[in-house]
């Protein structure tokens, strides 16, 4: 079980959430109606008492937090270029990977005919509650503070999500042998989540550098960010804006 973790059972307090997730709330209320899941309550309270309504507002804040990102990283991509890559930054996929990440699932707060366990596992319920959480920080302190948080999240997937990336391992291996260092090699480091939705920890490790580190729901994805954060560190490609340095 990963540091901090509950055991199966046990869920997650609003303290233990809001110091995962970086961003601790004004209102608590908002982050508990974001941590709601729609079988806990009932009739008309169904929408305004669960996390839907902040998934709604979550999903807007998301797409224009991560167009904003790629607008100032990748000035020199066009308008479909850029669509697909927010297309695959904001789909649902992504946003449950985050929120295995942050230990999400563990919060939620179900009805007493589910399951909180189960429940918490659910990619399309892990995805709802990553995007309403957003919701929830945007209403409770502002579009800074909700920027701040998918800056955080979504940052290092922003690298590994552009084009050059595929190619990101055979890029680093050119780079090494034309400097007469030797081939790199991947390691798993950690492996953390659920089995239907893992994420695999890697380092590649090149003698007389540092090791690159990289996160990824597959093994391959997680060798492509490690690959890219030694070429982004030793200046073979752009890094990408950190908060506070945009462009």
């Amino acid at each position: 079980m990963a540091p901090g973790r509950k055991s199966k059972g046990q869920r997650a307090s609003l303290e233990e959430i809001e110091a995962r997730i970086g961003h601790v709330f004004t209102d608590k209320g908002l982050l508990a109606r974001a941590l709601t899941h729609p079988s806990a309550v009932s009739g008309i309270e169904k929408r305004s008492g669960s996390y839907q309504r902040l998934e709604f507002l979550g999903d807007r804040v998301l797409g224009l937090a991560v167009a904003a990102m790629l607008f100032k990283a990748l000035p020199d991509d066009d308008e479909g270029t850029l669509s697909r890559r927010l297309s695959d930054l904001v789909r649902a996929e992504t946003c449950a990977e985050i929120a295995v990440v942050l230990g999400l699932g563990d919060g939620v707060h179900v009805g007493p005919t589910e399951s909180q366990t189960a429940v918490g596992r659910r990619p399309g319920v892990l995805a709802d509650l990553c995007e309403a959480v957003i919701g929830a920080i945007h209403l409770d302190a502002g579009w800074a503070a909700a920027e701040a948080f998918v800056i955080r999240n979504w940052s290092g997937r922003l690298v590994a999500n552009a084009p050059p990336l595929r190619d990101a391992k055979s890029a680093l291996q050119e780079w090494a042998q034309g400097r007469g260092l030797a081939t790199p090699v991947y390691k798993v480091v950690a492996r953390a989540g659920p089995d239907h939705a893992p994420l695999f920890t890697m380092a590649v490790i090149i003698p007389g550098l540092a090791d690159g580190i990289g996160e990824g729901a597959a093994k391959r994805q997680a060798e492509i960010a490690a690959a890219t954060s030694v070429l982004v560190r030793e200046g073979v490609w752009s890094a990408m804006p950190q908060p506070g340095n945009a462009p």
